[in-house]
């Protein structure tokens, strides 16, 4: 027995293959899907409240088109083809005057194509590609309460060009998949509070393109992998303002194009070729008057690899070209008396890593190339206009870096 379900609703696709009984019957099934976004999406909301006892929330996404084939215990094939030509914006913004609350949380997230499959106890083979731009994806929040208190707060702040992933169940996984982003990728948020009672905390993330892969329970896979970022900017950027604050991280996260891809079971085999021709920047400026630990943290990249798989082999060639605009992290915080003050920038041009287990007989393989044609910089600075217990500042630039190794898992 199989049960096959399609639905197209608002530019989004999925198709969702079961098998209700395990049987010796063998189900091959395809799933093709294309899709073109020529208009503009957006979503925004603003949250006005003068005095929450117990819980703020807000989720705010705007996505151009999504892309769902997964199936359960049969052979599934998928060819999938996602084209954006248009904006994505997704916009939240809270205001409060006494309190937001115990609990705050904000999460906004824009997204240009996002596509996934999963396979548990079967075998997927797709190719899948993707195409976005010109245009922009942009992710914004803000909280303005320069006169209000809140517990512990939270507010997300995302935004994906394109964006593919993989999960796999004791199954066998082969896949192609080509992007291509020409779309500026922004996320820019932060906000100010006068006073923060628990953790207040930042976070913004910008990505032009995105493989990621979480494959367990003896699986194996393999992927080809195609990566091009060709927009102008791939921009994340956070700046906070508080009276009071307790515990305090202002973080943001810069990539052109990010590949993670994650194994146990037998084999984990990668062919790779990532091309960055953005202009990539991650700022964070954090302010607190008065503070306990009190974090501004900046990460930059044009090319990320990382595969790991703790099991017997993993297979690696990567190829990592940045060039265009360069990468550049800025991480700033500024308090007048409290104790623990950071700021960390980190640049890297191209970064790749590759790993297997070695307590699973692992064996390792890897062939990589890294070329890096643009500026690099990261600069940060930290001011004390009155006393703290320590002032820390750290600030990496690396134009090329790549690790591989075999080693014990971590013990958990």
């Amino acid at each position: 027995m199989r049960r096959l379900v399609k639905s197209l609703i608002a530019g989004t696709s999925i198709a969702i293959l079961t098998s209700a009984a395990a049987t010796s019957q063998t189900y091959d099934s395809v799933i093709v899907s294309d899709q073109v976004q020529t208009g503009d999406i957006f979503s925004g909301q603003t949250l006005n409240v003068v005095e929450i006892t117990e819980a703020t929330t807000a989720v705010t996404t705007a996505t151009g088109a999504a892309f769902n084939g997964s199936a359960d215990g049969v052979t599934l094939d998928v060819r999938a083809n996602q084209n954006l030509q248009a904006n994505v914006t997704a916009d939240t913004r809270l205001d409060a005057a006494v309190s937001s609350g115990a609990v705050t949380a904000l999460s906004t997230t824009a997204t240009g194509v996002t596509s996934e499959s999963n396979i548990y106890g079967g075998t997927l083979s797709g190719v899948y590609n993707q195409q976005t731009g010109p245009g922009r994806i942009y992710s914004h929040s803000h909280v303005e309460a320069p006169g209000a208190d809140v517990g512990d707060v939270t507010a997300s702040t995302q935004a994906i060009g394109a964006s593919q992933g993989f999960g796999a169940s004791s199954s066998a996984v082969g896949a192609r998949v080509n992007q291509t982003n020409q779309a500026d990728v922004v996320a820019d948020g932060g906000g100010t509070y006068g006073y923060v009672d628990g953790a207040a905390t930042f976070v913004g993330a910008a990505t032009g393109t995105n493989v990621t892969s979480s494959g367990g329970y003896g699986s194996a896979e393999r992927y080809i992998i195609n990566q091009t970022n060709a927009a102008a900017m791939t921009q994340a950027s956070q700046f906070t303002a508080h009276g009071n604050a307790y515990l305090s991280t202002t973080s943001a996260t810069a990539t052109g194009d990010n590949i993670h891809l994650y194994n146990e079971g037998g084999l984990l085999d990668v062919t790779s070729d990532q091309h960055n021709q953005a202009y990539v920047r991650a700022q964070t400026g954090a302010s607190a008057y008065q503070f306990g630990s009190a974090a501004s943290i900046a990460y930059g990249v044009g090319n990320s690899f990382l595969a790991g798989n703790l099991g017997s082999e993993t297979v690696i060639d990567a190829v990592q070209l940045n060039d265009g605009g360069g990468v550049e992290v800025v991480a700033d915080f500024t308090g007048a008396e409290g104790y623990d003050a950071s700021a960390n920038a980190t640049a890297i041009g191209n970064a790749a890593t590759g790993y297997v287990c070695s307590d699973c007989d692992g064996r390792l393989v890897a062939t990589s190339q890294q070329v890096n044609n643009a500026d690099v910089g990261a600069s940060t600075s930290v001011t004390v206009s009155g006393y703290a217990r320590s002032a820390t500042g750290v600030a990496t630039a690396v134009g090329n870096t790549a690790t591989y190794y075999v080693s014990r898992p971590s013990a958990h």
